[in-house]
């Protein structure tokens, strides 16, 4: 969900509630919020048609991550965070991810599967503890960020994965060829078999 036009028309109405605390957040702060990670995931390097990965639960930082990628040209996925840390570095690296948003409550398993991704170069924690080697806390690292739009922003959209019929999941990546881009940067839209 795109929450640029509705901050702009709505600004103090609920994008969303979390169910699990009641936590209210308005399109304004939601519209803000991913804002920034887009500016930290452009200045951790990832441009368009990159690609990051989200491995948590429901949280309120889940949709802003989603949101991000999708204002910043970059291919985002989602993983189940019921996987095992081989599963995750598998999806991690099959996804080329270069980035890993996770929470403290998936930390252990993020930082196993972190160990066999060298492709993986830094990574966010919800709720970090202070001690997470290559996760920065995402609060704290966002927030040095302004709420505006990025630059360049442009659509990114989801790579999903399915079960596949090797035994191993498949990842799917609908082209995003509206994305301005250089030729050098063309073979990223693929993942590795």
């Amino acid at each position: 969900m795109y929450p640029g036009r509705r901050a702009r028309e709505r600004a103090d109405q609920a994008a969303f509630i979390m169910a699990s605390t009641g936590e209210s957040v308005s399109y304004a702060e939601y519209e803000a919020r991913a804002n920034r990670l887009a500016h930290l995931l452009r200045a951790r390097g990832l441009g368009p048609l990159d690609h990051y990965a989200i491995f948590m639960e429901n949280n309120d930082r889940y949709l802003e991550a989603c949101a991000a990628g999708e204002r910043a040209g970059l291919y985002y996925t989602c993983v189940n965070s019921y996987l095992t840390a081989p599963e995750l570095a598998y999806i991690l690296s099959n996804s080329t991810s270069k980035l890993l948003i996770t929470s403290r409550a998936c930390r252990e398993v993020a930082i196993e599967a972190a160990r066999e991704c060298p492709g993986l170069t830094s990574g966010l924690i919800v709720d970090g503890t202070g001690d997470d080697g290559l996760f920065a806390d995402f609060e704290t690292a966002t927030l040095a960020f302004p709420g505006t739009p990025i630059a360049d922003e442009c659509l990114g959209t989801p790579m999903l994965y399915s079960s596949g019929t090797t035994g191993r999941p498949k990842g799917i990546m609908r082209p995003l060829d509206h994305v301005p881009c250089p030729a050098s940067t063309r073979d990223r839209r693929q993942p590795p078999s």
